[in-house]
């Protein structure tokens, strides 16, 4: 038979102490929830009673009196586990803040406030790490502090000393307030072991100290410890997370924590340290049987679920500032948001880390004894039990069994992350774990792989650079070779993938996170050998982009298609991200945007080469893609122009076609700025929704702001987007921007009034369009900007469609421009080129033009941007064309447009042989069969 237990937190033996020894100062913390406010009270009213406490009494009292008051609202009345934890958190804050105070004022009447050299005061951070700095603190936890000040100096009172001496008295003092025990027991255990270089360590460190540490000293696991800090004492004042100069320590931390890239090379040394971790948990529980229930550091505990979570935060962060959360709960939500974990398994992972984080509370208020193990007496089991919904006997427990399942959960997901690059748990069978890793120079290793293979791999394995690689790379490069020879004895990829995969390697050496991704990653380094089989074009992209191949992880990839509104969607969180960790400027802004957009056209490129999608749907992507990316750099650039162009430097602002100077100043963000009133008008390939890989953007840019100043703002502001557009950064390209299409060509303004282009392309005024401007204007359309616009900018574009026209004057027109681009682009004799020779691509293009501007008036339907292959149909369906011959050139036209496409794919010439040719005759018959119908 079970007993039944009350569940009230007086069955804690602390509570039950507190109770006695405390109980007249009990009813000094007001009701409720205990916060900032009530803790400083209560140590205000502790300090200045009749008992009159001193500082270290008064803050350990507060400390008792807190800890009951959590266990009853935990226990009692079900505070979350978030409530909790910011109680004790806040209680850490202000004794911190409080002791930190006392100490500084002592010591400024012995050695006087310590100053720099230049006079000013030196700011001092008390830095809390792990559960402190997440503000997720337990309720029995010690504290890791770190401290940092801000640079050398000296005191200048009765005894001075140097600003190191002054600090590392501070901590001292401040050690002996917080952590010393006394009568009133102590505030916090206290633990400086993860300030650099440990135990070993000064208790001290400057800025400039902390930064060569980083650079020289800092270990991987030391970006896990720093991915929590946070400055938690001053709360006001110097040195406080207010004061501008903490920024300077938060830019030191931030890249040291987050790497630039995607950042695989973390996954060993966390495994080294996970593994000793487990060890030591082990060696602890070696005849301790009460030990093997640890929540925290058993396998499947609190610890593995943050590093889960840290593991894809420290990897991925320096690309996703939207994942960077010191809060373990918040980042699951974060990681499921992005994409970079399942929503199930977050949500799951989850409850499982709030399910373990009350049993190790309730642990605690039993004795308030900083362990993490459950209790062997039945008594105390049997409560935990009862305080959770859970019944728990000598016969049934439901406590264990919950717990055991919470734990495979987790336990299962760090181990599928974990050892997904390697031997998972239980793979090796009879103690024998495959041989000694691949020397990718060895002899007998090279012996082994195809000779084709063999010989490529030797010749890189023999190159300066390889040899110039750390043993850990050349061994990560071995066991990618090794993989790539066993995918093609079991005829996953070909011979040549494998040979290109070599290729692409070679140039990338220099950033060894890379093979760290692929060694992580077998699935990703399989399905990129089956890429690099299926066309030649990847290959370059991806020597261009290595960073995408991450993309290959994705689940969806082949499934998936691009959307534009989640796009915009991820990119707007990204730079809240930037702004939350205060690096929203503009290097990290156009970084971003090249990243995305080339992780975009890396998906469609798969999709395209995995057949996946035809070479319409290529185009249609490519082109959003390219909407998008302009709707989204027109609101970053607008945001972070200077806020009026005429009170800038004559030097800030370029001549016409040059761009302001990008960088840090003047990035400010212009929140309260009105949205610009300006339209991109796309031509050309964009335009007809026909983009390729690696097209220019053909644009024109208009306005329609009656802003005294709008010419000389949008000027400047168009030159400043174009430089966001067209700089190469250390992330890449975007696009090559041709603004010939504007209104007088090269010679005419960059960005022109809506009314002035309108006026310009209907031929009002004196200064009109000519015939190869409205051919162009033919497959315009609004590609992004401001929306209200839109409508207006189609409005132009239908006026000039629809304008009166002298057919056969026009059919002249467009022949004569026709001959004229046929004789700039001339085509070897004997060869059929797909896109330029009689019979291609561009004769479909020039019919369509006549077709549309003769026709428009009178048949409406052809004003809409279709597509030249839907265009062609409606023209055959409207009697404009033979029977039959529209619909047999919409057919060609495909065609050549997935011969080209193919051809470029595999970096072949697009002007083929007249054998090469000869599929395509009856294309290309009809094709002419169509210039024959329209022009004779």
């Amino acid at each position: 038979m079970s007993q039944t237990f009350p569940v009230v937190a007086e069955h804690s033996r602390y509570v039950q102490r507190v109770r006695r020894r405390y109980a007249e100062a009990l009813p000094l913390l007001p009701p409720g929830l205990p916060d900032r406010a009530a803790i400083a009270a209560l140590i205000e009213t502790l300090l200045t009673n009749p008992a009159g406490r001193t500082l270290a009494s008064a803050l350990r009292v507060a400390r008792h009196l807190v800890l009951e008051r959590l266990a009853v609202l935990d226990v009692e009345h079900g505070a979350s586990v978030d409530d909790v934890t910011l109680a004790m958190t806040h209680l850490a804050e202000i004794t911190l803040d409080l002791a930190l105070t006392d100490a500084r004022a002592e010591l400024d009447e012995i050695h006087g406030a310590p100053r720099s050299a230049d006079g000013g005061d030196i700011a001092f951070w008390v830095l809390g790490m792990g559960k402190l700095g997440a503000r997720e603190l337990n309720v029995s936890s010690d504290i890791d502090l770190i401290y940092v000040y801000e640079e050398d100096g000296a005191t200048h009172g009765p005894r001075p000393v140097s600003a190191h001496e002054y600090f590392a008295q501070v901590a001292r003092r401040l050690y002996a307030l917080i952590g010393d025990v006394t009568d009133d027991g102590q505030v916090f255990r206290v633990d400086l072991a993860l300030r650099p270089n440990g135990k070993s360590g000064p208790p001290v460190v400057s800025l400039a100290m902390l930064e060569e540490y980083f650079l020289v000293q800092g270990r991987e696991w030391e970006r896990f410890a720093w991915l929590k800090s946070r400055v938690v004492a001053p709360l006001t004042g110097f040195g406080s997370p207010a004061d501008p100069r903490t920024l300077a320590l938060r830019d030191l931390v931030a890249p040291f924590v987050y790497r630039r890239y995607l950042d695989y090379g973390v996954f060993e040394g966390l495994r080294q340290l996970h593994g000793k971790i487990r060890s030591e948990a082990k060696a602890r529980a070696a005849g301790r049987p009460e030990r093997a229930n640890d929540v925290k550091l058993s396998r499947g505990g609190i610890r593995e679920i943050e590093f889960i979570v840290q593991l894809l935060q420290v990897v991925r962060g320096g690309q996703f500032p939207e994942i960077r959360t010191r809060s373990t709960v918040k980042a699951l939500g974060r990681l499921a948001a992005r994409g970079l974990m399942k929503a199930e398994t977050a949500r799951r992972l989850a409850d499982a880390y709030v399910f373990l984080r009350r049993v190790e509370h309730r642990i605690q208020f039993l004795d308030d004894q900083q362990t993490h193990c459950l209790p062997q007496a039945d008594a105390d089991l049997a409560w935990i039990a009862a305080s959770m919904g859970l019944q728990c006997s000598r016969e049934t427990c439901e406590l264990f069994e919950q717990l055991g399942e919470v734990r495979e959960l987790v336990a299962t997901e760090f181990d599928a992350l974990l050892h997904e690059g390697g031997k998972p748990p239980g793979s090796c069978k009879g103690g024998q774990c495959g041989g000694p890793k691949p020397a990718v120079d060895a002899e007998d290793f090279l012996a082994g792989l195809p000779a084709p293979l063999a010989a490529a791999v030797r010749t890189l394995a023999e190159s300066p650079r390889v040899q110039g690689l750390r043993e850990e790379s050349r061994h990560r490069l071995g066991k990618l070779f090794q993989r790539a020879s066993q995918a093609v004895e079991a005829g996953e990829c070909s011979l040549d993938a494998a040979l290109r995969f070599v290729d692409w390697v070679e140039p990338l050496l220099r950033r060894e996170s890379y093979l760290a991704l692929l060694v992580e990653r077998p699935a990703v380094q399989a399905r990129l050998l089956r890429l690099l089989g299926l066309a030649r074009w990847p290959m370059r992209y991806l020597m261009q982009h290595p960073g995408v191949i991450d993309e290959l992880a994705d689940p969806l990839l082949l499934s998936a298609r691009f959307d534009r509104d989640a796009f915009l969607a991820d990119l707007r969180d990204r730079e809240q991200g930037w702004a939350r960790s205060g690096q929203a400027d503009e290097e990290a802004l156009l970084d971003t945007l090249r990243r995305a957009h080339h992780a975009e056209v890396f998906r469609t490129l798969v999709r395209d080469v995995e057949g996946c999608i035809t070479v319409e749907q290529v185009a249609d992507d490519l082109s959003l893609l390219a909407d998008a990316v302009l709707q989204i750099a027109i609101q970053w650039a607008w945001a972070r122009m200077p806020r009026s162009p005429q009170a800038q430097p004559a030097a800030g602002l370029p001549p016409e076609g040059g761009a302001p100077p990008l960088g840090r100043p003047g990035g400010r963000l212009q929140a309260h700025r009105p949205a610009p009133r300006l339209a991109v008008i796309a031509y050309g390939k964009l335009g007809g929704k026909e983009l390729g890989y690696g097209g220019d953007l053909d644009v024109v840019f208009v306005f329609d702001d009656d802003d005294e100043n709008a010419a000389e703002i949008y000027g400047a502001f168009v030159r400043r987007l174009i430089t966001w557009l067209t700089l190469r950064t250390a992330a890449g390209e975007l696009f090559d921007i041709d603004t010939a299409l504007r209104p007088n060509g090269n010679s005419g303004l960059l960005v022109t009034s809506l009314t002035h282009f309108e006026a310009y392309q209907t031929g009002r005024g004196s200064n009109t369009a000519w015939t190869w401007e409205h051919q162009a204007i033919t497959r315009a359309r609004f590609c992004a900007g401001d929306p209200a616009l839109a409508e207006r900018c189609e409005s132009v574009r239908r006026q000039v469609l629809t304008a009166p026209r002298d057919a056969e004057a026009l059919r002249r027109e467009v022949q004569a421009m026709r001959e004229k681009v046929r004789a700039a682009r001339p085509v070897k004799d004997g060869l059929f080129d797909v896109k330029h020779s009689e019979g291609g691509m561009m004769d479909v293009e020039f019919v369509v033009q006549f077709l549309v501007l003769a026709h428009s008036a009178a048949h409406p339907t052809l004003q809409d941007d279709l597509g030249n292959i839907a265009l062609l149909r409606l023209a055959e369906t409207l009697g404009l064309l033979p029977p039959g011959v529209g619909e047999a050139a919409a057919s060609a036209y495909r065609e050549l447009r997935r011969v080209q496409h193919r051809a470029r794919l595999n970096e072949e010439a697009t002007a083929l042989t007249a054998e090469a040719a000869a599929p395509l005759a009856a294309h290309r018959d009809a094709v002419l069969a169509l210039w024959r119908a329209v022009f004779g």
